[in-house]
Parts: structure tokens; C-alpha cells; sequence
């Protein structure tokens, strides 16, 4: 049994952790965050990074830190039917509801939108994406080489295209990123806007879902022990998130400059697809939509999957693999049917809440010896983070869904009650408030224990 990888190991182990994170759909966000923030996009990409790097990495961390098996054993230290709900919930967040939706309109908005001409968009939509999930059903049904043949030929190949795309905007930038006035949100607070808009990749509770997947490549090289998992993960973590982090910083930058060529768009699909269009011409945008379809086909199939046999051990006895399977494909081609920036915005108020726990079980995990792992600090923590979360939650509902509820004055409320709340961190003090009354359950009923012995 060895301590460490060597690091051709090491390497292997991040080539894996960027692949499990990195796809299409993460260029659409920092692409739109770049165009948003203009010249404040420095303390934008900073927020961005810890949200859609730093986190991510700590999340794969936490599964190896706890020796959990999967995220269901790791949030049952809260409680086993928090456990069982959360998650339901996350799974669904980046399965059905929002993150396999999203692969298909991703792709539709890059590749085929921009070249129909006069045919109708929703009617094109719709043929795309019955194809498209036709596809996810077949091979989540039938696995096979098809998704591994995708991994190691298609997304070199996307990586190869971006790279040259970025390095032809930077020569040529559309406007100098100093010249660019950030859009209203951006004009204070860019960093904490970056933070907010980290959650759309959905990275971080990707790594907690996925995480054991990590864990078992370092232990089937021989690291065991908990420690030394953690801090290989955090090892591999870096040059993985030296690679994400150097992307997203360059793919800002991009979309920053395209402000002198292009209006914000609705989202970052349509930028990306505007900007290879205005450098790399009409063969260009065939080739980002062929790429992008391809990588998004893979990225849908693994989660299809995945949702798949997650679903068939909680919710035992009501379906076979085949039937969460084909629900699953069915719900998530109804779902991209509303498009991708429909998708985006009801995905913000479903993010808003699961970070902020998210985010707290993740720093237990990785903490959890300073406190002996007490299940009253998972939970006074946690329902710390959950009860401002809620108010996250609310206050980022579309404007027809906040009018019709009088939701602004609930949010307000929530804004004289929690530091913090308006920079979308109102969940910080409330999470110390929940430790303090943890360590204090903890000594007290530590302490009755002790006289009852």
C-alpha cells in the first residue's frame, strides 16, 4: 500500500477529473459571464473560479476524505431521510430537470439554429432533440464503446478547436475589455456575481454525485487511506483546475472583447456561436456544432445512466433500469423542448438552494475530524445554510412567478434579516450560528454520556 501517486498517475487522475467535469456546456457560461462583466471582468473570473473550480475539486475531496461511497452515504450523516432527499434532488438537478436538458438545446443553439434559415426554430428543435435523446436512450440502454470512442477522440478535437477560436479572437479582439461597461449587475459586485454565476455548471454538485468515481481510479493505484486519498485528489485537483481555470479565464476574456462585435446575448450559446461564426467563418460554426453535439451526446448518455441506477437503488422495486431509463430520456426531451435560456433561468432558483448545502456538507467532509464527524454539527450546519437558501431560492424566481406571490417583500425581509443575503451569501452567518449550537449539542450529550457510563 503506497502513500502517493507518482505523477504520470497523478496525471492519468486529472486527465479523468477534468474530463468528468469539463463539457460543452461549460463554455456558455463564462462566455456570457465575459460579455456581462466587460471591464470588470477580473473579479468576475475570480468568483467564477471558485465556484466552477475551486468547489468542484473540494467536492471529489469530500467523498474520499469521509470514505463514502456515494453522495447518499456521505449526506446521511445529516439524517438518513435528508439523505435520501437530497440526493433525489441533486440527482434530478443534474439529470432530468436542467443539466441532460441542456446538453441537447446547447447543442441545438450552436450547431443547428444558426444555419435553418427561414424554418421555423421550435419546429427544428424538435426534430433535433428527438434525435438527439433518441440516441441518449439507445446506447444509456445498450452502453457500449460509443461513449469512450467520443471522450478520447471528440473532446481533443473540441479542446483543439476552442484553443484556435480563442487565439484568433485574441489576436483580433473585437473591442479592448477596458472600453466594455459592464451590464448593470456587473457595474458593483462583480466578484459575487462571478461566485453566483459559477453554480450554472453545476460542477460542484457534479463532483459530489460523482466524486467516488475519482476515489476508486486512486485506490485502484493503490492509495487507501483516507488522508492520503484526499490530499492525491486535491494533487490531481490542481493540474485539472490549473487547465479549467486557465479555459475559463481565456473563454471570459473572449467573450468580453465580443461585446465590440455583438449585444449581450440571451446566452452563451448564442455568443459562442456568433463569435466562431464572425472568426472562423460558416465552417467553423459546422465545426463547434458537430463537436459540441457529439461531447453533449456523451455528457447526456453518462448522466442518463448514472440517474438511472441512482434511482433504481432509492427508489427500489418501482422500476428496472429500463424504465428509469426511458423516463428519464423521455422527461429531458420534454423539458429541452423550452429552450436553453428557459432552461438556464428556472435552473437558477434550483442551484440558488442547493449550494449554499451543498457547499456546507462539502467543508464538514473535509473537516469533519476537528469536530468527530458529530451528527448535531451536520445538522445545525445544514439547516443554518437551508433556511436563507429557501429566501436564495425565492428571491431568483422568474419575475412572473415573483409578482404573482408578492415573493419581493418575503425576499426583502430576508435581506433586513441575513448579512450578506444581497450578494447571494446569506447563508454564511446563519451556517456559523448552526456550528456553534452543534459543538455545544455535541459536549452536552457527550457529557450525559460520560454520567450514563
Amino acid at each position: 500500500m503506497k502513500k502517493k501517486l507518482a505523477m504520470k498517475e497523478t496525471i492519468i487522475v486529472a486527465s479523468t477529473l477534468f474530463g468528468m467535469f469539463f463539457g460543452a456546456g461549460n463554455l456558455i457560461f463564462p462566455v456570457h459571464l465575459g460579455q456581462m462583466a466587460g471591464s470588470n471582468a477580473w473579479p468576475a473570473i475570480g468568483g467564477f473560479v471558485i465556484t466552477a473550480v475551486g468547489l468542484p475539486i473540494l467536492a471529489v475531496a469530500a467523498i474520499g476524505n469521509t470514505h463514502s461511497d456515494d453522495l447518499l452515504q456521505l449526506s446521511s450523516k445529516v439524517s438518513g431521510w435528508y439523505g435520501k432527499l437530497f440526493t433525489a434532488v441533486l440527482y434530478l438537478t443534474i439529470g432530468p430537470f436542467f443539466a441532460i436538458p441542456r446538453c441537447a438545446t446547447v447543442s441545438f443553439t450552436t450547431g443547428l439554429e444558426p444555419v435553418i434559415g427561414n424554418f421555423s426554430p421550435k419546429i427544428a428543435q424538435l426534430i433535433f432533440t428527438f434525435l438527439f435523446f433518441a440516441f441518449v436512450m439507445y446506447f444509456s440502454l445498450k452502453p457500449g464503446k460509443i461513449t469512450l470512442w467520443i471522450g478520447r477522440i471528440i473532446n481533443p478535437l473540441f479542446l483543439a478547436f476552442l484553443a484556435v477560436l480563442v487565439i484568433v479572437a485574441m489576436i483580433n479582439p473585437g473591442a479592448n475589455i477596458a472600453d466594455i461597461e459592464p451590464t448593470e449587475a456587473y457595474q458593483s459586485g462583480a466578484l459575487f456575481n462571478g461566485i453566483l454565476e459559477g453554480y450554472g455548471t453545476m460542477d460542484a454538485i457534479a463532483g459530489l454525485a460523482f466524486g467516488i468515481v475519482i476515489i476508486n481510479v486512486i485506490r485502484d493505484l493503490g492509495v487507501e487511506k483516507d488522508n492520503d486519498v484526499a490530499r492525491e485528489t486535491l494533487k490531481a485537483g490542481v493540474f485539472a483546475g490549473i487547465l479549467m481555470a486557465v479555459i475559463y479565464l481565456l473563454t471570459i476574456l473572449m467573450g468580453a472583447q465580443s461585446r465590440g462585435l455583438f449585444d449581450v446575448s440571451d446566452n452563451g450559446g448564442i455568443a459562442l456561436t456568433q463569435i466562431s461564426g464572425h472568426y472562423l467563418g460558416t465552417f467553423g460554426m459546422l465545426v463547434l456544432g458537430v463537436t459540441i453535439t457529439l461531447a453533449c451526446l456523451k455528457t447526456a448518455i453518462g448522466l442518463v445512466t448514472s440517474c438511472a441506477e441512482m434511482f433504481l437503488s432509492l427508489v427500489p422495486g418501482k422500476l428496472n433500469y429500463r424504465g428509469w431509463t426511458m423516463f428519464f430520456t423521455l422527461f429531458s426531451f420534454i423539458v429541452s423542448n423550452v429552450g436553453l435560456t428557459a432552461i438556464i433561468n428556472y435552473a437558477v432558483p434550483v442551484l440558488m438552494l442547493l449550494y449554499p448545502l451543498a457547499t456546507v456538507l462539502i467543508i464538514m467532509a473535509l473537516t469533519e475530524k476537528l469536530f468527530g464527524g458529530s451528527k448535531y454539527v451536520y445538522g445545525w450546519v445544514t439547516l443554518g445554510a437551508f433556511i436563507p437558501a429557501i429566501f436564495d431560492f425565492l428571491k431568483t424566481l422568474p419575475e412572473g412567478v415573483q409578482g404573482a406571490v408578492n415573493i419581493p417583500a418575503v425576499t426583502e425581509f430576508a435581506g433586513r434579516l441575513f448579512p450578506f443575503f444581497d450578494l447571494g451569501l446569506g447563508w454564511v452567518v446563519p451556517s456559523c450560528i448552526g456550528l456553534v449550537i452543534g459543538l455545544v449539542m455535541t459536549l452536552i450529550m457527550r457529557g450525559r454520556d460520560k454520567k450514563a457510563a
